[in-house]
């Protein structure tokens, strides 16, 4: 597996090696001891979550505070989408800032989302299935959430407003300033 960093500390996208032949294409998804090796860093995934989608939803952008805050390993296992992470970790240099990569069930790619990051994700191709291990368990007294059009943001979704599927929740969260803090 390779573990390229990106800009925001603790963030990996993750390409793994994928063996081709005639039959089809066999690839390690996860490995703990070279995933912990690859982010330096120890971590223990509790719980496995899958989502279906179709082409223009956006789900996002979510976060656990305190004792229930949770990083995620995402990937797509069919379709394409835009997965988003921004750091909202208050001491962070790069506090406010998003990070972004494609993932499709073509590229394999996986993205490491560490606890302090808001995440969420576009679908684009006309369906997807999007599958996540979680670090820990979810707590709806804990969940926190920033609007997707944050103009101090300023996510680049690749994909036109007026065609998002949004729900009624995600449609009312809160500026990154006006957020609940993950502290």
């Amino acid at each position: 597996m390779n573990f390229i960093p990106t800009k925001l500390e603790g963030c990996f996208i993750i390409e793994p090696k994928i063996i081709n032949d005639e039959r089809g294409y066999f690839m390690e998804s996860f490995n703990e001891t070279t995933f912990q090796n690859g982010i330096n860093h120890p971590i223990h995934f509790l719980q496995d979550n899958q989502s279906f989608s179709s082409k223009g939803v956006l789900r996002g952008m979510h976060y656990q505070t305190g004792e229930h805050a949770q990083a995620k390993l995402v990937r797509v296992l069919q379709g394409t989408v835009l997965d988003v992470a921004i750091d909202i970790r208050p001491d962070s240099a790069t506090f406010g800032q998003y990070e972004s990569v494609i993932l499709s069930g073509d590229n394999h790619r996986q993205f490491f989302v560490p606890r302090g990051f808001a995440h969420g994700f576009l679908v684009l191709s006309e369906t997807a299935t999007f599958f996540y291990k979680c670090d820990n368990f979810y707590n709806k007294d804990s969940e926190g959430g920033i609007i997707y059009n944050d103009e101090d943001i300023n996510i680049d979704w690749q994909f036109p407003f007026e065609n998002l599927i949004i729900s009624d929740k995600d449609k009312v969260q809160p500026s990154l300033a006006n957020a609940k803090r993950v502290w």
